[in-house]
C-alpha cells in the first residue's frame, strides 16, 4: 500500500506541526519573565520517580517466579542497576550496565 503525493505531503505536515506545537507551546504557555505555576512545578518533582517506577512495572510484568530462570536474570540487573546507581550516581550509567547485566545473563549463563 502506498501513499499518494498529497498524502505524503499532508503526513509531513502533520509531523512538522506536531513537533513544532511541542517545541515552542511551553515557551508561549510559560514565558521568561512569569513564574511557573505549582502544580508544573510539582509535576517536575514527581513525573521522574513516576515514570521510573512504571517502566520498572513494565519490565518486571511477565516474570515468572516459579519456572524457567526464575527470574534470577531480572533481579541481577534490577540489583546491579541499584548498586551502580548508589555507587556512581550516574543514571545513564547504572541503567546501562544492569542492561548489559541482564543480557549477558540471559545470553551467556541462561
Amino acid at each position: 500500500m502506498t501513499m499518494s503525493v498529497t498524502q505524503q505531503v499532508i503526513t509531513i505536515a502533520m509531523v512538522v506541526l506536531g513537533t513544532m506545537l511541542t517545541r515552542f507551546l511551553p515557551f508561549i504557555l510559560f514565558p521568561a519573565g512569569k513564574t511557573t505555576p505549582d502544580y508544573i512545578r510539582y509535576l517536575g518533582r514527581v513525573l521522574p520517580t513516576a515514570v521510573l517506577g512504571l517502566l520498572v512495572i513494565y519490565c518486571l510484568k511477565d516474570v515468572t517466579f516459579l519456572s524457567g530462570t526464575y527470574g534470577i536474570p531480572e533481579m541481577v540487573g534490577v540489583a546491579s542497576v541499584v548498586l551502580i546507581h548508589f555507587w556512581k550516581k550516574n543514571m545513564l550509567l547504572s541503567i546501562a550496565s544492569g542492561t548489559v547485566v541482564y543480557m549477558v545473563m540471559i545470553q551467556v549463563v541462561f
